[in-house]
């Protein structure tokens, strides 16, 4: 029995001969925000991948909840609580947002396969009070993801991940795409839930977002994991360090790093 929401013990992935991740141990606190950062091809979207079900571990144990877990499937760790927006966000666009919250999990009130019966007037109260409790605002729920802007799309994601119980929501570079203001309405979004208590990981090249957003940081680096640290007790310099393997002076606290 673990205490912890989430915990890896020696997680690794081989391709071949290729070790993208090794001996990963890794924990995350009940309501803990924890970041994840790295190079590029430091192992971050590879552990995702492992505990999200996209791929199978060559080695090591999972423990979501307090339970030793298997994830066969992405679907295994949703039906487990785990919620997952990519930097792709996997919106269809020529539907409206009711319709894209729901995906996966259409309200039928008549089962004849493709010529089923939707419940469209409790979906849309139903993903318009989702929205509200997730503090997103969109003018329109009817109108189709194709007309707006980046940041309400990923406001939708973020919404349909946090609006089915997830007992853990992980962030694929929540803002990397985004302008000033919807990056604020984003990161607005996620101190709300770090007030409901639902824990989140965070995949994000922008120290500045890390350092206001979370509590603790992970750091990734060829593969390994090699360290972690408090927010309130490090520095910017300290994790540029840990993520290059040298020592770095003056690095400003808003730098983004690729």
């Amino acid at each position: 029995m673990s205490d912890y929401i989430l915990e890896t013990k020696g997680l690794t992935k081989h391709y071949g001969g290729v070790h993208a991740l090794n001996d990963a141990d890794f924990f995350l606190e009940p309501g803990e925000h924890i970041a994840i950062v790295g190079d590029n091809g430091a192992g971050k979207s590879t552990f995702v991948r492992n505990i999200t079900g996209v791929e199978i571990p060559t080695a090591g144990d999972i423990i979501f909840d307090g339970q030793p877990v298997q994830f066969k499937a992405p679907m295994d760790a949703r039906s487990a609580g785990i919620e997952t927006v990519y930097q792709n966000l996997a919106l269809a666009d020529h539907l409206n947002v009711t319709a894209n919250i729901y995906l996966g999990r259409e309200d039928i009130a008549v089962n004849l396969g493709p010529l089923s019966w939707l419940k469209k007037g409790s979906m849309r109260a139903k993903a318009a009070e989702l929205l509200e409790n997730t503090g997103v605002k969109i003018p329109d729920i009817d109108g189709t993801m194709a007309g707006m802007s980046g940041g309400q799309r990923q406001c939708v994601a973020i919404t349909r991940a946090t609006g089915w119980g997830a007992k853990l929501i992980i962030l694929d570079e929540p803002t990397a795409a985004l302008g000033i203001q919807e990056t604020t309405r984003v990161e607005g979004i996620v101190r709300g839930l770090k007030e409901k208590g639902t824990p989140v990981i965070i995949i994000s090249h922008n120290l500045r977002q890390v350092f206001n957003l979370v509590d603790r940081i992970w750091v990734f680096r060829q593969g390994r994991i090699v360290g972690n640290r408090l927010v309130k007790d490090t520095e910017p310099n300290e994790i540029v360090a840990m993520i290059t393997g040298v020592d770095n002076q003056g690095v400003h606290e808003n730098a983004s790093y690729i």
